[in-house]
Parts: structure tokens; C-alpha cells; sequence
């Protein structure tokens, strides 16, 4: 076997690694060095594409990247194999353009089939065009329909049907997340912030207050050494000392109170101390849903409250005008969402939520010979059909 040849073609001497196999040949190597033998290919390719009036690329030698390397055409830099993304339909099982300049692609190409990004992705997700979602903004205003405070940017829909609801701001979205779309649960978490509901009355029948002050510098005296881990203290006792002004034993009791279930839903542990930001006093434990849901929505009882009325649909209405036309209404009284700037809804949601504060059901099925109670039920019983629980639940957690 021999070790090296002459190329025919450039008449240099190269290793036997540098030719073709070729049977017909007596040393079983082809006659021209895959350089050459490139060349050749590419010249007859060429030469055939032209007479066909094709146009063709300009030859480019074969790469011998390093071991682990890779080349890529766009940014033409040899790169780590770990820069290329995955691809099983490639024999390398690596895409042919490094991560950086696959999504430059990936982006060009959406944009010059589909508008842009966004518009791609609304598309994919809701079955909505990104001018669908502009409309849709400002037939409501270009306010979230559930605060009345921020802008609309974020489309919302119904993660069981997949039917796109309205816009919404990021909070008010996120905040339905929590609360798993849970009419009932946030229902129950506007009366618990009002202290309203069971919770209150739990904590003032056990300390004569619906909720848990914090301890004041002289009752806290002599504890601040345990509080601090001195004496034997966690790292527990110090976040509850100086965050609530309480100690171990009082979120221990509090935690027994509740049987160790949410104070809000009662459905779920209780998880995390949940207090009043502009007072300091502590309202109970909360599981995670509704802890952070109460957050988003800014511990307002009229967004939540509105939120309930939202996701079972009868939060937003449609109006019919004399001449023909329709417009969108989602506050009582009743206005024309076009003409509030978005920072003039602030009387209109006051208003709105005086009315729902004091009329659970909000109109939809008091006049009907109705008591309150016999709404009150109705509506519990109409919006845990709605969301697909227990009314049965709610209505002994609210109790």
C-alpha cells in the first residue's frame, strides 16, 4: 500500500489520506487529489448550469474545521460545536448556523413572512393578528378593563378553552394566574382585605381585633436576643421580628388558628405571613396563590371583585348606540370607554366599586324577587360553576 502519490493535475506529491478510492486504478487511488478533483467537479457543473442560463455560486473549497469546531456561513467564524444549536437531521447532528445567527434568521424570517415577531407569536398563541390586538385595545380605552389604572398590553384568554378574553395590564393578568381563574377565591380574598370575612372574625373572637398588630418596643423587650439568634433564635424568628413585629410563638399560634390552611381559601397550605403595607398588622397566613395574587392586584378588593365579574364573563358588556353601532361598557354607572383619558378613570372605579362593594350580585340578578341571601347563594353557586370547583368549598370557607 502505498503512502504518497502524484497528483496529475497539480504535480504535487501528497499523502495516499489526500486521494479518492478509484478501483480502476492499479494502486486503487483516484488519478487527482480531492483539491483538484474538486475543481474539476465544480468546472463540469458550472459549464452545464451555463449552458442551461443558470447562475451558479462561486466555488469554495471544502473546510477541515478542528476537531470540536464548526463553521458558519453567516458570520463566517469557526465557533465551539457548543455555539450551534441541536438538529437530528443533519449527519453532524448540529444546525448549520451558530445560535447567534440562527435567531437573527429565525427573526428575519418571521418578520418577512409575518409582519414581525409579535404579530407571529399572537398568531400562534391566540389565533390573533397584532391589528386585531390594536382594536381590541382601543375599543376598550387602552385601559385594563380590571384595575382601571395601567395600560392594556397583554393579551389574556381562557386557559381551558383557549377563547381570548380582553386586554389586560401585566399585573392583573398575572394575578388571575394566581388565582387559577378562581371566581370563588377572589371573591373570598376581597372580603378577606376588608376584613369581612371568616378570617377577621376568627382573629377578633381570639386577641378582640380582626387582625394581628404588631407588638409594640416594650412587649418585644427581652425578646429581641432569641428574636436575633443569640439565645438559640433561628433566622425565622429575626425575619418575623423585624419584618412583622412578631414572634415564632405568634405565627405558630396563628398557623394552629387556621388549622394550617390558607387564611383566604382555606383550600390550600398556608404558607407565607401576609400583612396590611400601610399598617404593619399582620391578616393571616396565606398559601402562595393567594398571597401573591393579592399583591399583583395591589390589596384591592374592587380589582378583585371586578376580576371574579371578569373571568365569569360579566365584567365587560356590549352596548348597543342608536345609530347602529356598539361600544364596550365594564363599569356601572355606565361610560363610554373612548372618552375617559387613561388617567381619568379614577372616579368612574370608585364609583364602581362603592356599587360592588354593596351589591354582591352588582344588578345582574337582584330583580328578580330575590332575598340578598338567595342571590348571595346563586351567585356562589353560579360562579363555582364557573370555575369548575366545589360551591360547597367556598361557601364554608367564607362562613
Amino acid at each position: 500500500m502505498i503512502s504518497e502519490k502524484k497528483c496529475k493535475d497539480c504535480g504535487k506529491v501528497k499523502a495516499a489520506a489526500e486521494f479518492w478510492k478509484r478501483k480502476a486504478s492499479p494502486d486503487g487511488l483516484a488519478l487527482y487529489c480531492r483539491d483538484c478533483f474538486a475543481q474539476r467537479n465544480s468546472a463540469s457543473y458550472r459549464k452545464k448550469q451555463a449552458s442551461l442560463g443558470r447562475k451558479t455560486k462561486d466555488f469554495r473549497r471544502r473546510r477541515e474545521d478542528p476537531q470540536g469546531m464548526k463553521y458558519c456561513p453567516r458570520c463566517e467564524t469557526v465557533k465551539a460545536l457548543e455555539d450551534f444549536g441541536n438538529n437530528r437531521s443533519k449527519g453532524s447532528g448540529n444546525s448549520s448556523y451558530c445560535k447567534p445567527c440562527w435567531n437573527t434568521i429565525t427573526r428575519e424570517h418571521r418578520e418577512r413572512r409575518h409582519g414581525s415577531s409579535r404579530n407571529y407569536l399572537l398568531k400562534l398563541r391566540y389565533g390573533l393578528t397584532e391589528e386585531e390586538v390594536r382594536q381590541m385595545t382601543v375599543q376598550q380605552g387602552g385601559v385594563c378593563v380590571i384595575c382601571l389604572r395601567a395600560a392594556a398590553k397583554h393579551v389574556d384568554h381562557d386557559h381551558f378553552s383557549g377563547a381570548v378574553r380582553r386586554i389586560l395590564c401585566f399585573k392583573c393578568n398575572g394575578a388571575l394566574g394566581q388565582f387559577e381563574d378562581d371566581p370563588q377565591r377572589m371573591l373570598l380574598a376581597a372580603d378577606y382585605l376588608e376584613l369581612r370575612g371568616s378570617q377577621a372574625r376568627m382573629l377578633e373572637n381570639e386577641f378582640g381585633e380582626p387582625v394581628f398588630r404588631r407588638r409594640t418596643r416594650v412587649e418585644l423587650r427581652g425578646l429581641n436576643r432569641v428574636a436575633w439568634g443569640t439565645l438559640g433564635g433561628t433566622s425565622r424568628a429575626g425575619h418575623l421580628h423585624h419584618r412583622y413585629g412578631i414572634t415564632e410563638s405568634d405565627a405558630d399560634r396563628l398557623f394552629e388558628l387556621q388549622v394550617g390552611l390558607c387564611g383566604v381559601c382555606s383550600d390550600r397550605p398556608g404558607e407565607h405571613i401576609d400583612h396590611d403595607h400601610g399598617t404593619g398588622a399582620v391578616r393571616g397566613i396565606a398559601c402562595t396563590g393567594c398571597n401573591t395574587g393579592m399583591g399583583q392586584f395591589g390589596d384591592d378588593a374592587t380589582c378583585l371583585r371586578r376580576a371574579a365579574d371578569y373571568v365569569m364573563g360579566e365584567l365587560v358588556r356590549t352596548v348597543a348606540l342608536p345609530d347602529g353601532t356598539t361600544r364596550l361598557s365594564f363599569t356601572c354607572p355606565d361610560v363610554d370607554p373612548a372618552t375617559v383619558p387613561l388617567n381619568g378613570w379614577k372616579p368612574y372605579r370608585d364609583a364602581d366599586g362603592e356599587r360592588r362593594r354593596g351589591d354582591p350580585s352588582f344588578g345582574r340578578r337582584a330583580g328578580d324577587g330575590f332575598t340578598p341571601l338567595e342571590v348571595l347563594v346563586r351567585e356562589i353557586v353560579a360562579r363555582s360553576g364557573a370555575s369548575g370547583g366545589s360551591a360547597v368549598s367556598g361557601a364554608s370557607a367564607r362562613s
